[in-house]
């Protein structure tokens, strides 16, 4: 595992290495994985203060992540309460067709999305793209229910009997036992939206919008010849989905350790 692991890094240490090279050492072979000549700061300097408007990217990449990340833990813990503790009528038929609908795939509901973020005067804004991936929550809604599952109702009858609310159920004793999960759901969730290329190149028009992945577009057109910038960007690309993953990542392993518990 190890040596796999190893493997797997090895993209990841070229890029870093590279990073810090000047353009000419770039592609020097064999590789040199330790810079002998260190252009850290001017290749920092050209992703940050050049023409290209890279600290605007991160901000648009962190509003939308951020904000479609936390909606989407409101929304899908609220639901997967509602389809696990809560009694009524239709409610094993309306979790089945919420289900169901996990077979559509995205690409195809491109033309009716655009039609109605037109509609809604949502179109090349980033509210348009906040509403959409807010409310595609149907996969972690499933997540977060499988582990709900577990709560004993115990906690909530004992709550009842003090005279909590749901609400107060909800809050103060489901959201504390689901931390592992949602922990994950977060991680998940953060890095499909901070890597999302496609709904952003069909959604947004101006240049002044777009997040990191279509900013590193421009990158490329700007820094052609230049791989040094470039590796730079992509580095400054993939340090918040670093920093989340190492501030959640006790959470995700007792999320783990948890689901293999029976009992």
């Amino acid at each position: 595992m190890g040596l796999f692991s190893f493997l797997f890094l090895l993209p990841l240490l070229w890029m870093l290495s590279a990073a810090a090279k000047y353009e000419k050492d770039v592609m020097v072979f064999p590789i040199q994985w330790i810079p002998s000549k260190w252009n850290l700061i001017s290749n920092f300097q050209e992703v940050w203060l050049s023409s290209v408007p890279f600290t605007l990217f991160y901000y648009n990449s962190l509003k939308l992540a951020l904000t479609i990340t936390f909606a989407t833990l409101l929304f899908s813990s609220m639901a997967a309460f509602a389809f696990t503790k809560l009694q009524f009528r239709g409610r094993n038929m309306a979790f089945g067709i919420l289900l169901s609908l996990m077979i559509i795939p995205s690409e195809s509901t491109l033309v009716p999305r655009y039609l109605l973020l037109k509609w809604l005067h949502l179109y090349n804004t980033h509210a348009g793209l906040m509403l959409m991936g807010m409310f595609s929550t149907i996969y972690f809604t499933f997540l977060l229910r499988q582990f709900m599952v577990s709560i004993h109702s115990e906690y909530l009858e004992a709550a009842k009997i003090d005279g909590a609310g749901y609400v107060r159920m909800y809050v103060q004793i489901i959201l504390p036992l689901s931390k592992p999960i949602l922990a994950t759901v977060a991680i998940i969730k953060f890095i499909w939206v901070w890597n999302d290329y496609q709904n952003p190149l069909i959604f947004l028009i101006s240049k002044q919008l777009y997040p990191i992945p279509l900013g590193l577009q421009l990158f490329k057109n700007e820094f052609a010849d230049n791989y040094a910038v470039l590796m730079m960007a992509s580095v400054a690309a993939i340090l918040p989905l670093l920093i989340i993953f190492i501030i959640l990542q006790k959470q995700v392993i007792k999320g783990i350790a948890l689901g293999g518990v029976k009992g």
